[in-house]
């Protein structure tokens, strides 16, 4: 996987220099996170940060901070670039991609020499990387960066359009109140393969499962979504989607991953 985004990244950064006839300047911004939930700092605390960017030279970085730490990351200044921000918990044992994460889109979130990371962006910035390994699929398969394709690498993507999307009454109430209800990797693919389609937001099919589990309010890993409330004497009843589920209350931790579950008790 390593050698797979070296790979990628390395034909992404040649080709841009191709288009910008190899001109690129990078320059340093500090990243500033925003607070997480409430629910989340609660019963787990302050986690520590994942941050992902793409530095000028193509290759992949990446830092572990705490959210008091200043970072700078240096980006290429000729185009857009994601920057994702992924909270953890390892004491806790939930690694980074459980959560959520951060995230931002240069240029677009600069403000002066800061780069704003926000839940709104974390969507943004995924989408941004499926896109670029769908890319990979598609026309990345020739070692020859003059045959690429380079109107369909995400840097050309119409990120404030897409982002508009989200404000304008256009998408269901469901996608716009919680982005992460979309499978953005399903939307990359798509998109890739047949141009983008505002369409393919929707919701992502869930089935509903129940586990004997600690009744009361239990978070999700998406910022955005509302969490769930279990009275006394009833089986709480969570929404299960394809993949790794995660779910916090102050009795514990459930994880559930197609029909196996665990759930872990806090201290």
């Amino acid at each position: 996987m390593k050698t797979f985004f070296i790979t990628l990244l390395t034909i992404f950064v040649l080709a841009l220099q191709l288009v910008s006839c190899g001109d690129i300047n990078p320059s340093s911004y500090l990243l500033e996170l925003p607070d997480i939930p409430e629910g989340w700092a609660y019963i787990l605390g302050e986690p520590r940060w994942r941050i992902e960017w793409i530095d000028p030279n193509g290759q992949k970085q990446i830092a572990d901070i705490l959210s008091n730490d200043r970072l700078e990351i240096e980006l290429p200044v000729n185009w857009a670039n994601p920057v994702t921000a992924w909270p953890y918990w390892s004491e806790f044992n939930l690694i980074p991609g459980f959560f959520k994460p951060a995230g931002a889109l240069f240029p677009f979130d600069v403000t002066g020499n800061r780069l704003l990371l926000s839940w709104e962006a974390g969507h943004d910035a995924v989408f941004f990387w499926e896109l670029l390994i769908a890319q990979h699929v598609s026309d990345f398969d020739t070692d020859d960066v003059n045959e690429l394709n380079y109107s369909r690498l995400p840097v050309y993507f119409d990120w404030p359009r897409f982002r508009e999307l989200f404000e304008s009454g256009i998408l269901s109430e469901e996608v716009c109140e919680d982005p992460w209800l979309v499978n953005w990797r399903f939307v990359a693919e798509r998109t890739v393969a047949n141009n983008f389609d505002r369409r393919r937001l929707i919701p992502e099919a869930v089935v509903s499962n129940s586990f004997p589990v600690p009744s009361g309010l239990w978070y999700g890993t998406s910022p955005f979504a509302k969490p769930l409330f279990f009275i006394s004497r009833e089986t709480p009843s969570f929404p299960v989607r394809p993949g790794i589920n995660v779910w916090v209350s102050t009795e514990g931790i459930l994880r559930i991953y197609d029909e196996v579950w665990l759930f872990t008790a806090l201290d």
